[in-house]
């Protein structure tokens, strides 16, 4: 069982950490989940990197202001501030050896962040790189499988919305709107076909999620640009791994949603799964986190 921990960070901001597999492996994998929704959503990779490589330590974590660890101040709700608070887990938690991280969405850019914001940290630590339905070019080529002009207008009112939610502070959402919003979230974050449980954890995770950091995260990932970063990266073995049919990305390219420019990572394999349809969980063997922000 995953062995849970807490990593105060300088700001006094405290992040759930949990950890699993022998102190002393050889390598570590940390998961680093999607906006609104928390390291739970790793649980079926858990289960199958127990039972493929028992050797493996992974380290899973809820960024600040989602799931199990603490608010923060509204300024820090960037993803400059998720690069560096993987940083600190990563300084407490799995101080020595080679590391390979696994962002899924936001948890992608954190990595871009982190790499950019903290290089000799990065080259010293990290062994390989996997991006589960990221960009390195922000969200403002999201069409949500809608007409440019459709999404333009929804994306305005997303980012107003935003920001009247970043204002929030603290307070969680509604139980009984998430319940009402349960069908739009199946829609935008899962296949075609899907467990029930998994919705439940995805609506569950939302509603840990501070208010605050539902809206506050939503500029710094619009305007995020890390293409440069990615070319930094290239010596790095890495994967990509995208939806076959994800609602967010439809009318783009989606080696650009996977995280994945084969001019700027050529070392980079891309894996566009029908199983991972829209970001969902499906099938067994090849089961990807939900789909998020």
């Amino acid at each position: 069982m995953p062995e849970p921990t807490e990593v105060r960070l300088g700001d006094d901001v405290r992040l759930h950490v949990e950890t699993a597999g022998p102190t002393d492996a050889e390598v570590t994998a940390v998961l680093l989940h999607g906006w609104t929704l928390d390291g739970r959503s790793w649980h079926r990779q858990l289960a199958a990197v127990r039972e493929a490589f028992g050797s493996v330590r992974v380290v899973t974590y809820d960024a600040r202001g989602h799931g199990r660890s603490s608010c923060m101040a509204l300024p820090t709700a960037t993803l400059a501030q998720l690069g560096d608070d993987l940083a600190a887990v990563l300084d407490t938690v799995a101080p020595t050896g080679p590391v390979v991280l696994v962002g899924h969405s936001m948890g992608g850019m954190t990595i871009m962040e982190y790499a950019h914001r903290h290089p000799d940290h990065f080259s010293r630590r990290t062994a390989g790189l996997v991006f589960v339905s990221t960009t390195a070019e922000g969200h403002t080529h999201t069409v949500y499988g809608l007409s440019p002009r459709i999404a333009r207008i929804i994306r305005l009112a997303e980012t107003t919305g935003a920001g009247v939610l970043a204002r929030c502070g603290a307070w969680r959402p509604p139980r009984a709107l998430l319940r009402a919003l349960r069908p739009s979230i199946r829609w935008m974050l899962f296949g075609d076909r899907c467990d029930p449980t998994d919705i439940r954890l995805v609506t569950s995770a939302v509603a840990r999620a501070s208010l605050r950091s539902i809206g506050g995260f939503r500029a710094s990932i619009g305007t995020q640009h890390r293409l440069d970063t990615l070319t930094a990266l290239a010596h790095l073995p890495a994967a990509a791994l995208v939806g076959a049919h994800p609602a967010t990305v439809r009318g783009v390219d989606r080696r650009r949603a996977a995280g994945h420019r084969p001019d700027r990572l050529p070392r980079c394999r891309t894996h566009a799964d029908d199983g991972a349809a829209r970001g969902g969980e499906r099938r067994p063997g090849r089961r990807v986190a939900p789909g998020s922000g």
